[in-house]
């Protein structure tokens, strides 16, 4: 139902997941745990998901809270649970406050839990290729500072992300790349297809989060898109012309 990183959970007062798919009520293309509100479910059974996600993070179901998440580098302090239909537009959350749970939602993005276990600080970002490029993960970490954090003191773990072997992009992405992160060329692949080439988004996150000076990120390694059993992914919906799809939860929390 969900997976912990090394990283973070070795810190008793830190509860974090990055949940599958599996262990949820949903049904079809949404099987399972869909914690997707912005997906065309049942609420009902998005509600459902996410109460269940709550009761693995120990907390009660409202506070559990999540973005509505725009490919920014926009970042919100939280400091009480929030309606669902009261969601910020931003893509990055931090806070300091014990029993909320900082939830971001993907299906190939980077999903980026943040902890500083010595100041009991956390954050959560949603980073595409536009928000990584954008700066989402640098300004995460200047709003954990805020809040008291020590940069080289922050813990990052990316979770569950699209692999470069899946991630097929074109010249225009590139270019763009080229011009706003000199250097990022060694990210990108050759394609499968002339005037095309496979990014390295994992890559690029690391290494953003690498060149921010905080302590040495980490990964779970996996993809989205080639673990249909596992995870949603919105490139595979879209390579199999299905409707919709499903939304993992990534999160972390403080504990009570």
């Amino acid at each position: 139902m969900f997976l912990e990183a090394p990283e973070l959970s070795s810190h008793s007062y830190i509860r974090h997941a990055f949940f599958t798919r599996q262990g949820g009520v949903s049904e079809g293309v949404y099987a399972a745990l869909n914690g997707g509100i912005g997906s065309n479910d049942a609420p009902a059974r998005v509600g459902e998901n996410r109460a269940r996600m709550c009761a693995q993070l120990g907390l009660p179901a409202p506070n559990l809270v999540s973005l509505y998440q725009v490919h920014s580098a926009e970042v919100v302090t939280v400091e009480a649970p929030f309606a669902l239909s009261e969601r910020p537009k931003a893509d990055a959350m931090v806070t300091r406050m014990p029993g909320l749970a900082l939830g971001i939602a993907t299906a190939d993005c980077g999903p980026i839990l943040f902890a500083d276990p010595e100041n009991r600080v956390v954050g959560a970002a949603h980073a595409g290729w536009k928000g990584a490029l954008g700066g989402v993960i640098e300004a995460t970490i200047s709003a954990m500072e805020g809040l008291g954090a020590e940069r080289g003191r922050i813990v990052a773990v990316l979770g569950p992300t699209i692999a470069q072997e899946s991630y097929e992009v074109g010249a225009d992405l590139m270019d763009r790349f080229r011009s706003e992160a000199p250097g990022s060329e060694r990210f990108f692949a050759q394609g499968l297809r002339p005037g095309h080439a496979q990014f390295d988004l994992p890559g690029f996150i690391l290494a953003r989060l690498e060149e921010a000076g905080i302590g040495e990120p980490a990964s779970v390694n996996l993809c989205t898109y080639a673990d249909a059993e596992r995870f949603y992914s919105y490139r595979r919906t879209t390579h199999r012309g299905e409707p919709d799809y499903g939304r993992l939860i990534s999160a972390i929390a403080l504990t009570p």
